[in-house]
């Protein structure tokens, strides 16, 4: 699968809908030649491919916020790249560019479909793609616009060592809130603590997470940052606290599931405690990212806001990876590189 000698462009294809856990029989490897560009356009040859939960999503035949793949599509996925032939004004071969490439090697654009981005070429892939890319402003407009911290509130936040939940983890803590995430390993558990600042950590599948939240939230949550749905959100529920803020990110408890998830019981607390329960699409944001980019910089130069990423060599692992984030093998942000050496 070596592109660099064979000339093609290599991708992986959506092979069959999930049932269940993505398996590696879902995909199909195919190899086309080099596409050409016209007037307006500019060929870019991907470097990093992100994996992401929401993939999950797009390869069943339901509506979303974005529409599903059908059967034989590109596996669609986000990533950063190089201009490397152009006849676009505003995008000059060399130009790093970020957007929606595919799990390909090579995409055609006119900057708007698929739409890219050029970044900062000081910044790497890592965190053009990571904690100043969609990832990072998922975290950011979640947390702030919707969950509204204030100091001294008692933050919770599931899903705490994946790409979104270990930013908004450390915004939460820069404002002055006591942040407990849920993570589903010791050594995660530990990095977000010893590495990240968090004030605790709870290993959701040793230890009991209602009696943990018990001991660690006395007075209640005030913001739980929800990436997992399912029994985790109920539990939290049940704990809130008096006008708090629920905001629902991310469910990965039910992407692979092959019946439904129940809905959380405790629901009604939410009237009892006067409080807030709402869901987003980052993109809703977009015309806001420049100013949150920046303002991430500014934390990042100060050294208060780190990212971790697991990075996977080779093209050819695309498919294991997307099954591996849904093992839960990676501590941040997961992507592949797709040309490495």
């Amino acid at each position: 699968m070596s592109e660099s000698q064979s000339g093609l462009n290599r991708q992986f294809l959506l092979a069959a809908r999930p049932q269940g856990m993505v398996k590696e029989s879902d995909f199909e490897y195919r190899e086309t030649p080099i596409p050409q560009i016209g007037s307006g356009e500019m060929l870019v040859r991907t470097n990093y491919i992100s994996l992401d939960p929401s993939m999950r999503g797009q390869m069943e035949n339901r509506a979303d916020y974005v529409a599903p793949l059908a059967v034989g599509d590109v596996m669609r996925a986000g990533g950063t790249g190089v201009v490397v032939k152009s006849n676009h004004p505003d995008f000059p071969a060399g130009a790093p560019v970020y957007g929606t490439f595919g799990m390909q090697d090579y995409v055609v654009s006119d900057g708007a479909s698929p739409p890219l981005r050029r970044y900062d070429a000081t910044l790497t892939p890592q965190e053009a793609l990571g904690v100043l890319g969609t990832t990072g402003m998922t975290a950011y407009f979640g947390l702030l616009n919707l969950g509204e911290p204030k100091a001294g509130d008692t933050v919770v936040i599931s899903g705490a060592a994946g790409a979104t939940g270990s930013i908004a983890g450390q915004i939460a803590k820069l404002k002055g809130c006591t942040v407990i995430g849920m993570a589903g390993s010791n050594d995660k558990c530990q990095w977000l603590v010893d590495d990240l600042g968090f004030d605790a950590a709870i290993n959701y599948k040793t230890q009991d997470v209602g009696r943990s939240l018990d001991a660690l939230c006395p007075t209640g949550i005030n913001l739980y940052f929800d990436n997992v749905g399912g029994e985790i959100l109920d539990l939290c529920l049940e704990r809130i606290a008096m006008n708090a803020r629920v905001i629902i990110c991310g469910g990965i408890s039910r992407y692979n599931a092959t019946a439904p998830v129940p809905g959380p019981k405790n629901y009604f607390n939410l009237v009892f405690r006067r409080a807030r329960m709402e869901g987003f699409i980052v993109l809703d944001y977009i015309n806001q990212f420049p100013a949150a980019i920046a303002e991430m910089k500014r934390w990042m130069e100060a050294g208060q806001l780190k990212q971790s990423t697991t990075v996977i060599d080779g093209f050819e692992q695309l498919p294991r990876a997307l099954i591996q984030l849904f093992e839960g093998v990676n501590i941040g942000k997961m992507m592949v590189n797709t040309n490495p050496g």
